[in-house]
């Protein structure tokens, strides 16, 4: 396939909430039933721009995360297109309960949207990191889940949001990344994407976590190792069918801005399990990450291109003794 437009290599890196912002502003601007609810968030949203463009549509409940997805809900059953935006942390923890039964249980057309996920909130500790998030919404099962890892997939998982009639989370990253080089030329609901061919290994990852993913697997290149690259940024729908192939390779490593404990890795374990057994291994956080920046902390736990190439090794080493 064709590189997907505007995603080509970049020497610049990229806030992904610049490419939701201006999408957002994009999209209210051709469809006027396109609204933003926030929490107080308009800064950390980057939302300045839409609430000056259209302050009329622009509601800011305040520090009320639950009223905040209430609202949304409301909005979306009055007819509107409502972008639900705050950060990923207090969004999924504080509003858990309305989430569920105001829209997904509802099966209501709101656009929920978890800004600076994972630890990007590094220096403020865990009571701002997100790494339960997408644990406790992945039993939602009619939420569709998506982790983009760049601009270009950030705005494609905006226009997908709000064509979509139904509820859809984005998990919108903070951390500064490069724009990649896309084999797709649209998103598409639980089809992943292959960013680098390999008959070793498999690296299934997604956000920020797929840069680390492609820089480990040139590094594992330099060791002889051939090591496929898997954007599995559909969390929900999963694509079942690119985990079974992956395990194609007799070795699967998944990495993940999040806890190893019901994320991306629970999801492949448990199709793999089903399906295609090989050895394993799951990288992200193990438990409640300390206060640090968000490249220690991608250091400390390994989710570094050293670290996942080390991952990669271990798993390499079960598959041998397996045969």
């Amino acid at each position: 396939m064709s590189a997907a437009p505007h995603s080509g290599p970049s020497a610049g890196l990229y806030d992904c909430r610049d490419a939701f912002a201006k999408t957002l502003e994009a999209l209210a601007e051709a469809d006027d039933r396109v609204v933003a609810v926030v929490n107080d968030s308009v800064g950390s949203s980057k939302l300045g721009g839409f609430k000056k463009r259209w302050p009329d549509r622009l509601v800011n409940v305040g520090i009320a995360e639950q009223n905040m997805v209430g609202v949304g809900a409301g909005l979306a059953n009055g007819g509107r297109i409502p972008f639900v935006s705050c950060a990923s942390c207090f969004l999924t923890g504080r509003a858990l309960e309305q989430i569920k039964a105001d829209v997904a249980y509802s099966n209501t057309n709101v656009k929920l949207c978890g800004q600076s996920p994972g630890i990007g909130y590094g220096e403020l500790g865990p009571t701002h990191h997100s790494i339960e998030d997408l644990a406790w919404l992945r039993p939602l099962a009619n939420l569709l889940t998506i982790v983009p890892s760049d601009p270009w997939e950030t705005a494609e998982a905006m226009r997908f949001a709000a064509a979509h009639e139904g509820p859809v989370f984005i998990r919108v990253s903070r951390y500064p990344v490069p724009a990649l080089t896309h084999t797709i030329d649209r998103i598409e609901p639980g089809k992943a994407e292959v960013m680098r061919e390999g008959n070793d290994v498999a690296i299934l990852a997604n956000g920020v976590m797929l840069h680390k993913a492609l820089q480990a697997a040139e590094l594992l290149a330099g060791q002889g190792v051939s090591a496929r690259v898997v954007n599995m940024a559909w969390m929900n729908p999963l694509d079942i069918e690119a985990i079974v192939d992956a395990a194609g390779t007799g070795a699967v490593v998944t990495v993940e801005e999040a806890s190893v404990r019901g994320g991306l890795g629970g999801a492949v374990a448990e199709t793999l399990a089903l399906h295609r057994p090989v050895p394993m291994e799951i990288l992200g956080f193990p438990g409640f990450a300390p206060t640090g920046t968000v490249d220690f902390l991608f250091d400390h736990f390994g989710l570094s291109a050293a670290g996942i190439g080390a991952a990669v090794n271990r798993v390499l080493a079960r598959k041998t003794s397996v045969r």
